[in-house]
């Protein structure tokens, strides 16, 4: 019985540690973004880095701890804008909103876990952000169709739609925000709007110019 607290107080302080290192990477991130440091990072934490590389191995494993942190924020907020109780196309616009506001407001913690730091950084520490950028994608898709899944009936190969429908949106959301936050040719508000009416079917709608509605 004491064992078995001792191991569960051992396995709290550790939980509690790395959250406080998580914490310390996350303040450096936002300082830094992609160029954030194994070393910056271990000074802001008051420790040496190879205590830290004892946490997370290295900074891959650092990276996959960040990026769990923010993607379950991430989905909370998606999760909260689909369940709104409003019409379907508002809950569309609040969805699609939750996203980009989450990269406006953090565009320093987007860039590090979507874009690599310099070529000379990346070979120094043989971290290749996109390699780790793909799976955090992927998961967003997988989630996002377990709430389209969940929440709307899509027929007999509903399952099958809800992926699709799931991996295409954040595909999107990923490359329209992508663009947007580096270019700012509109507004946040009106960025939603266009992308709305694409997910709306508005693209079925609007008049060809050389061959009247439709392509």
């Amino acid at each position: 019985m004491e064992n078995s607290e001792h191991s569960g107080r051992k396995q709290t302080a550790t939980e509690r540690r790395r959250r406080e290192l998580l914490e310390a990477a996350e303040r450096i991130v936002l300082r830094d973004g992609p160029e954030a440091s194994m070393n910056a990072i271990a000074a802001e934490a008051g420790i040496t880095k190879p205590i830290l590389y004892r946490h997370f191995g290295d900074k891959g494993g650092l990276y996959r701890a960040l990026a769990v942190r923010h993607t379950d924020a991430l989905l909370d907020n998606l999760r909260a804008a689909l369940d709104a109780p409003v019409l379907r196309r508002d809950r569309v616009e609040a969805t699609l909103d939750a996203y980009l506001v989450a990269i406006e407001t953090r565009p320093q913690v987007y860039r590090f876990l979507m874009h690599p730091a310099d070529q000379e950084n990346g070979a120094e520490s043989g971290f290749d952000v996109g390699r780790h950028s793909a799976p955090l994608l992927r998961r967003l898709g997988e989630e996002l169709a377990k709430v389209i899944a969940d929440r709307l009936d899509l027929g007999p190969d509903g399952a099958e739609r809800a992926r699709v429908w799931g991996h295409g949106i954040v595909g999107m959301m990923h490359a329209a925000g992508d663009w947007w936050l580096r270019e700012r040719p509109c507004s946040r508000e009106q960025l939603v709007q266009h992308l709305t009416d694409l997910l709306w079917g508005q693209l079925a709608t609007v008049e060809d110019l050389a061959n009247g509605p439709g392509f």
